[in-house]
């Protein structure tokens, strides 16, 4: 059934449609290479955990502030750039036992989207590339903080946490598990504040 319309119901209509703000569009957004840390921790001779660094990251992804839409998620870590707090131990950790870093210079994950867990929080799984191999990893996110700079570049920012955890040696990395020298479960976090492209 139609209903007709009015001149005057016309025109109230197009102008109530023009009169309506324009829906966010997603936006690309960043790492901040100066406040983006990628860490690990994993467990040594069952005694303590043994905590890790990487000091060079870089990547970005696309968000929709309205519909929660996350795409085209990069994160590239150089495995050269991993400090453990230990010159002796860095030196292991970048060497064929474990990161083989002059081979595989870099890890990255990748992923095409997310999934809302609530208001500010999510899950994005992806792939995740180390040595070579490819493998599925799920990290679980949170939304900390948005809003312009207050300083600096004044950019809009995202502040996200981001935890996960896989097998190393899923990825071909089995040094030390066998006999319980080096965890084999490795915990992820990431802390970042992502700057809008704009």
């Amino acid at each position: 059934m139609t209903i007709p319309l009015s001149r005057a119901h016309l025109c109230a209509v197009i102008c109530t449609a023009f009169a309506l703000p324009a829906a966010a569009e997603p936006q690309r957004y960043e790492l901040d290479p100066e406040h983006t840390t990628v860490a690990f921790l994993i467990q040594h001779l069952s005694y303590a955990d043994t905590l890790g660094l990487f000091g060079t990251v870089s990547g970005g992804f696309t968000y929709d502030m309205d519909t929660q839409a996350l795409t085209d998620v990069t994160v590239t870590v150089t495995s050269d750039s991993l400090n453990t707090m230990n010159e002796a131990r860095d030196n292991h950790v970048r060497s064929g036992d474990f990161l083989s870093v002059e081979e595989h210079p870099t890890i990255t994950f990748t992923a095409d989207s997310g999934t809302p867990t609530g208001d500010t929080t999510g899950t994005v799984t992806g792939d995740l590339t180390i040595l070579g191999e490819t493998r599925p990893l799920t990290l679980d996110v949170a939304l900390m903080g948005e809003g312009p700079y207050p300083f600096g570049h004044k950019r809009f920012v995202l502040g996200l946490s981001a935890t996960g955890q896989l097998k190393r040696s899923d990825f071909g990395m089995s040094y030390g598990v066998d006999n319980g020298l080096v965890g084999d479960e490795v915990k992820i976090m990431i802390e970042t504040e992502a700057m809008r492209m704009d």
